[in-house]
């Protein structure tokens, strides 16, 4: 069995970490059926991803690894083939769940309620594996079509984990984290900075940081805003809204909840507890009255409604994208959208900046930061960072020009970036005048965009040699 048996076509629309993993829409030649076909540098962490994902997929909630290959995949930009993992996945036509959610103009509680009790059902067989996803949120959350009962799976196992106790890593979205992945993280950081001794039993946390997460996705999916927000838009964590994490600080308003069950109400109370062990567990979810409740519950929620606006669902899914590097929340989703050009619900409510999904940028896989990654287009991410994010210091300007000569010497040759630094006084390792900032961040960030819309991959000419790993299974599971 080789890959030579299905055939690509385009980008699939939903761009997330793309740099270091894409996806496309692969068809089977024998049958025509169309799959989703996603693509990993091959490294010890993504087989791991896919060792994890392959031992839950079997699941009705969780989407199917159909088979997996390990071949040499050369993209355009690259000078030489590098080994890739291409993971063969059922295609999930239906969408993310917010965008979902934004389709029913009568998105009701009951609905809610079903969507939930799905969600639990693929938690609960992951967790009775003993596996952490530790990546819950509704990115990761895919409808399987586009039918009215399309089940909801849940994908993406980048940061799953074997819960053995051991869990360290504080892997998190800043809106769905947990209290206890934020106090692993200061607690390692005052290690590493000699603040306090280090510890002989480090700190960790358990499954019970999905529960969490769980928790917040169903506040969202009833109200259409967040529990936990700041009044500050930050690229880390602001204190006012780790406060509010830490002490369980949220309130159900009047507006939008008065219409809104005491069930959903408790059951939302009861999984942002900050005590683990007064969450409720996974059965204990699966057991709540709201999810077997026999009453209508078809009041029309106000999320359907807010979702509608594409820009309130990029200001509760701003934070989504952002992983940890080095035990610290990066900005990963730049955005180039004035603030003073921002006008949606969720701005005024939570004063949540609002970006489109077509202007961000992502950076992936924290936890192997210093691995070897795609170089020319990290170089890229690393000027629009020095453009956009808040900087400290004087030296701003020799920052600026020393991270755009890095990205200058790997991507030189991009007539793109060539033609739009022609305007900006570039000499090919200074910038002569004072550049303008944002006018630069569109232009690296064009090229970016450039670069994967035609990044259209080819395997090599002897795709029998392409290793079926779906088959060696056990290469995997020992």
């Amino acid at each position: 069995m080789t890959l030579n048996k299905y055939t690509h076509s385009n980008l699939i629309n939903r761009s997330i970490n793309y740099v270091n993993w894409i996806h496309q829409v692969c068809v089977k030649k024998s049958t025509q059926e169309r799959f989703a076909l996603k693509i990993l540098i091959d490294r010890p962490k993504a087989r791991n991803e896919v060792r994890l994902h392959m031992m839950c997929a079997s699941h009705p909630n969780i989407v199917k690894i159909m088979e997996v290959y390990a071949n040499s995949v050369q993209f355009p930009h690259e000078s030489s083939p590098r080994a890739r993992l291409l993971i063969v996945m059922e295609m999930m036509e239906g969408g993310e769940l917010f965008h979902r959610i934004s389709q029913h103009k009568h998105f009701t509680e009951k609905m809610a309620s079903q969507v939930t009790k799905q969600i639990s059902l693929a938690l609960q067989h992951c967790h009775s594996l003993n596996i952490a996803h530790r990546d819950l949120k509704p990115e990761n959350l895919l409808f399987k079509d586009n039918s009215l009962d399309a089940p909801v799976k849940l994908c993406d196992f980048g940061f799953a984990k074997i819960d053995q106790g051991d869990l360290m890593t504080p892997q998190f979205t800043p809106y769905y984290v947990a209290p206890q992945v934020l106090e692993a993280q200061r607690r390692h950081q005052k290690e590493k900075s000699g603040i306090i001794p280090t510890s002989p039993t480090p700190y960790t946390y358990n499954k019970s940081c999905d529960l969490w997460s769980l928790g917040v996705i169903v506040y969202v999916m009833l109200c259409g805003y967040p529990p936990f927000y700041s009044k500050h838009h930050s690229r880390t964590i602001p204190k006012d809204m780790r406060k509010k994490i830490m002490t369980g600080s949220f309130d159900f308003p009047e507006e939008e909840w008065s219409q809104i069950s005491e069930m959903a109400k408790d059951i939302v109370r009861k999984l942002l507890k900050v005590k683990p062990e007064e969450r409720l567990t996974i059965e204990g979810v699966l057991a709540h009255p709201w999810l077997n409740c026999t009453e209508a519950l078809d009041n029309v929620l106000p999320s359907a409604q807010m979702m509608m606006d594409k820009a309130v669902v990029a200001g509760i899914q701003q934070a989504h994208a952002e992983q940890l590097a080095n035990m610290r929340i990066q900005d990963l989703n730049l955005s180039l959208k004035p603030l003073n050009s921002v006008n949606n619900p969720i701005l005024r409510k939570r004063k949540l900046l609002g970006t489109k999904p077509s202007d961000e940028l992502f950076i992936n896989d924290p936890e192997n930061e210093t691995e070897d990654t795609n170089v020319a287009l990290e170089k890229l991410r690393d000027v629009i960072a020095q453009c956009i994010l808040p900087q400290a210091g004087d030296n701003e300007d020799e920052k600026l020009n020393e991270v755009m000569h890095e990205a200058w010497r790997f991507n030189r040759d991009c007539k793109l970036l060539r033609d739009g630094l022609q305007g900006l006084s570039w000499d090919g390792r200074s910038f002569s005048d004072r550049v303008d900032r944002l006018k630069l961040a569109e232009i690296v960030k064009q090229n970016i965009l450039s670069s994967r819309v035609q990044n259209q991959w080819q395997v090599p000419a002897k795709p029998a040699t392409a290793h079926n790993l779906y088959t060696a299974k056990n290469a995997f599971l020992s």
